[in-house]
């Protein structure tokens, strides 16, 4: 239970350091949105990392690369929502 938490808490602060990065309009305002946004980006980079071969299988992401994969994240949902908009 403890690892639960622990997991939401640290989506949590990536999602929020990933929103004072890009700072502007972004999916959700509420904090589940920005918990979601950081497990999302921590998923990305673990992927990523295991495809480049720099994370073993098992092995989660580091928090700057959660972080990273949260802001990549934000960044393609505004490339595709300015799209739309044209």
């Amino acid at each position: 239970m403890i690892g639960i938490i622990a997991t939401i808490f640290i989506g949590l602060l990536v999602g929020i350091i990933a929103k004072l990065l890009m700072p502007g309009p972004d999916p959700g305002r509420g904090w589940i949105a920005t918990i979601l946004l950081g497990l999302a980006g921590s998923f990305i980079a673990g992927y990523f990392g295991r495809a480049m071969g720099w994370y073993h299988e098992g092995h989660s992401a580091g928090f700057i690369a959660s972080v990273v994969g949260a802001v990549v994240l934000l960044a393609l949902y505004r490339l595709l929502m300015h799209c739309q908009r044209k």
